[in-house]
């Protein structure tokens, strides 16, 4: 009876003092969220270190070189996505009304089917405009997080020149000067290789699709790769909220059959990236269940804003890969994993005699 009421305080206690810890990040935001995403970027970047390492480039030279191509790609970047966010900012009023008018018409031509529905009480409750408005207003927010820009670049500078340094530090902290404790290994291996190849799925499904939509004429293709790009980080449904805005555009501007090959564009490209590259380099064990992502989106985008939401798997990822480092906190890592990664339970002794 102690022991069960002990163990009932020492839960209270654990979640108490997590209430307090998250409490603490959602004061801390402002400086928490360029940290996130410096330890992101130069997570992402190490691999290309390392692999100038082998070929013998010095470390500083390395990556100053990698920090000069993030700085020349950020500012192209910027100035050829900013100009079309301005571009379709001004237009987004004539892009509403005439979503508005097509869903309408789609309206009345349910009421000829005999199914009635009352016009303005719809509109009322689903605005077609709304995933448009929703996709500049999240990129808005992101580029407000990067006028931070020169702090995080250089949060990633010494980051990088300090990532050798980093793994025997966390394991002198945690009294293992003997480098043994291969959990702290593995957590570091796999948070790294997870995030790059993640960055370069992301960055190869942003310009096919960018690509496509330029083939099929479609207005501000750069801004929609973009947010092909950022939501890919998302699976199952990250893929879903970056389609539904260019494909409401392929709507109004090329007609129906173009606004289908634009959706059949992001399927086949988001089918394959997600379903045959992305495992192949990842593997299995590395998933996450389609609720979980739902929940760990809302949960992080509450906590930590718009970066909290592009960065909510890889932060999820990062929670679960801990846990599956843990034998006591393995229970956890699986209720978050997806129903393919999950063992099945070996048969017992006597069902096999059978």
């Amino acid at each position: 009876m102690q022991s069960h009421s002990s163990s009932s305080l020492k839960m209270l206690l654990i979640l108490a003092s997590l209430v307090i810890v998250l409490a603490g990040v959602k004061v801390a935001s402002a400086i928490i969220v360029p940290f996130l995403l410096s330890l992101f970027i130069a997570m992402a970047c190490s691999p290309i270190i390392n692999w100038a390492n082998r070929y013998k480039i010095p470390r500083s030279i390395a990556v100053v070189l990698v920090i000069l191509l993030i700085v020349i790609l950020g500012f192209v970047l910027a100035g050829l996505v900013g100009q079309s966010m301005n571009e379709f900012s001004q237009n987004l009023p004539k892009y509403r009304s005439q979503l508005v008018n097509e869903f309408a018409w789609l309206i009345e031509r349910l009421a000829s089917l005999n199914i009635k529905l009352d016009k303005q009480q719809i509109l009322s409750y689903l605005d077609p405009g709304m995933a448009m408005n929703m996709a500049t207003n999240l990129l808005s927010s992101l580029g407000g997080v990067l006028t931070n820009f020169l702090l995080i670049l250089l949060i990633v500078v010494f980051m990088l020149f300090e990532a050798e340094s980093i793994p025997k530090k966390i394991h002198i902290a945690l009294d293992d000067p003997d480098m043994k404790m291969q959990q702290v290994d593995k957590f570091l291996l796999s948070v790294k290789n997870y995030l790059a190849i993640k960055t370069l799925v992301s960055l190869g499904t942003g310009l096919i699709i960018g690509l496509w939509l330029y083939f099929l004429g479609l207005d501000h293709f750069l801004l929609w790769a973009m947010l092909a790009f950022l939501l890919n980080y998302i699976p199952n449904i990250g893929s879903i909220i970056a389609a539904v805005p260019a494909v409401l555009l392929a709507l109004v501007q090329l007609g129906s059959a173009s606004a289908g090959l634009v959706a059949l564009g992001y399927i086949v490209t988001n089918t394959v990236m997600g379903n045959v590259v992305e495992p192949r380099f990842l593997g299995r064990g590395l998933g996450l269940s389609t609720l979980v992502v739902f929940l760990s989106l809302l949960f992080w985008g509450w906590l930590l804003g718009t970066v909290g939401m592009l960065l909510s798997v890889p932060l999820t990822m990062v929670v679960k890969i801990a846990l599956e480092s843990n034998k006591d906190t393995m229970w956890i890592a699986l209720l978050l994993a997806s129903e393919t990664d999950v063992p099945e339970k070996d048969k017992p002794a006597e069902a096999e005699q059978i």
